[in-house]
C-alpha cells in the first residue's frame, strides 16, 4: 500500500464515530470506510483522537506505538509536545509531506467529503447544541466561513454560503415577482431571506424542526437576517411541520406553486438497503411536487458532490419514473463550506 491508501484509511477512521451522512435533512451521505492492510493496535483510534483517558498526557509516550506503522511506509514523524493538550504530529513520506494534524482540541476540526476526502476547517467553537426529536442541530464557528450549521454531524450551511442559495434558487435567472413560492425545508432562512427581498406574491416554507429555526435565529442571522423572528411576514408563513402531508392536502386542494424549492435532503450515494428510504422519500416528495407544479412553473433542488456521478445519475432516472413527464438541467457550483463541487437540478413539466 503506498502512502496516499494510508492517508485515506486514516481519514476515513479518525471521523467514522463523529459523522453521518445518512439522515434525512443532511446535504449527502457518508460513503463506507474501508478496511486498513496492516494490522492495528487495539488503541489506535483513541491515540488519533487525543483520548485522555487511555494514555497519559504526555505525547513522547504515546506516538512510538505507531512510529512502525509509519516507518513501514517509509515515513519520518516530527512530533511536537503541546503541554497535555493534544499533539501536533508531521509526517514525511516518499511522496511528500503529510499536513500537520491538530490532536486533542475541544471543537474536531476535522470532516470527510462525500467522496472520503479529509478535509479540515478552522473551527474554534461550538455556539449550538441542541437534540430535537428529528436530529442533532450544531451551530458551530468557523473564522473563514462564519457560523455553519450541522445536523446530525453534516455541514449543510455557513455564513459564507450564498452561492448555494443562489443556485437552488435559480441562480437569479427567474422573476419571483408575484410569483407562488413553495419552500421544503430551508430550516436555516437562507431561502427565505433571499425571496423575500423579490418580492413575491407569498412564500410557504414548510420546515418539520423549531430546534433548526430557533438556532438559526439567533446564530446565523448573517443568512436569514429577521425573517426567522416571526412565522408570519406580508409576504411569507413559515410552518412548522412535516412536508409530505402538507404536500398531499395541496395536491387535494389542486393548489398550484410558480416555484417549489425542495432543500430537504441530498441524492443518496447508492441503494445499500439502509438508503432505500431515503430514496422511497425523495421519489415521494418529487411526485408529490410536480403535481402542484403550475404547467410553467420551475422545481428547484440539490443533488449531491458533483464526484459522486453514478449517485446522481440514478437520481436522474428517478426523474424519468415520475407520474408527470419532466425535463430537467442541472448546474456545478462551488459552495464555500463543503470544499467541493456541488450539483443542482431545475426541473420542469414537458
Amino acid at each position: 500500500m503506498d502512502n496516499g491508501c494510508l492517508q485515506t484509511w486514516h481519514c476515513d477512521t479518525i471521523l467514522s464515530t463523529s459523522t453521518s451522512r445518512r439522515q434525512v435533512g443532511s446535504r449527502g451521505q457518508q460513503p463506507q470506510q474501508g478496511s486498513p492492510d496492516f494490522p492495528l493496535p487495539s488503541h489506535f483510534l483513541q491515540l488519533f483522537r487525543g483520548d485522555p483517558e487511555a494514555f497519559p498526557v504526555d505525547s513522547a509516550s504515546t506516538v512510538p506505538g505507531l512510529l512502525s506503522i509509519f516507518h513501514e511506509q517509509e515515513m519520518t514523524e516530527t512530533v511536537h509536545d503541546s503541554d497535555g493538550r493534544g499533539y501536533l504530529a508531521t509526517f514525511v513520506g516518499k511522496n511528500g509531506r503529510l499536513p500537520p494534524l491538530v490532536r486533542g482540541a475541544k471543537v474536531d476540526r476535522y470532516w470527510p467529503t462525500t467522496d472520503g476526502r479529509l478535509t479540515e476547517y478552522d473551527i474554534d467553537c461550538v455556539l449550538y447544541d441542541e437534540d430535537s426529536p428529528y436530529q442533532n442541530i450544531k451551530i458551530l464557528h468557523s473564522q473563514q466561513f462564519g457560523n455553519m450549521l450541522v445536523l446530525n454531524g453534516d455541514i449543510n450551511l455557513a455564513e459564507s454560503d450564498l452561492p448555494y442559495t443562489e443556485a437552488i434558487m435559480g441562480s437569479g435567472k427567474e422573476d419571483y415577482a408575484d410569483k407562488e413560492v413553495l419552500i421544503l425545508g430551508g430550516g436555516d432562512g437562507g431561502i427565505l431571506a433571499q425571496a423575500v427581498k423579490l418580492k413575491p406574491k407569498m412564500i410557504t416554507m414548510v420546515e418539520i424542526d423549531q430546534k433548526v429555526i430557533d438556532g438559526c435565529k439567533k446564530y446565523m442571522r448573517k443568512t436569514c437576517g429577521n425573517v426567522l423572528d416571526n412565522l408570519k411576514g406580508d409576504s411569507y408563513q413559515i410552518l412548522v411541520e412535516d412536508c409530505v402531508p402538507v404536500l398531499k392536502k395541496y395536491v387535494q386542494e389542486e393548489r398550484l406553486f410558480d416555484y417549489i424549492i425542495n432543500d430537504l435532503t441530498a441524492v443518496p450515494i447508492s441503494t445499500e438497503p439502509e438508503e432505500d428510504s431515503t430514496w422511497e422519500f425523495l421519489r415521494l416528495i418529487m411526485d408529490l411536487s410536480i403535481k402542484i407544479l403550475h404547467p410553467k412553473g420551475k422545481y428547484f433542488t440539490q443533488g449531491n458532490s458533483a464526484n459522486l456521478t453514478e449517485a446522481l445519475s440514478q437520481y436522474e432516472e428517478q426523474l424519468g419514473r415520475l407520474s408527470c413527464p419532466v425535463e430537467f438541467s442541472k448546474k456545478v457550483v462551488c459552495v464555500p463550506s463543503y470544499m467541493e463541487l456541488w450539483v443542482f437540478y431545475t426541473v420542469w413539466k414537458k
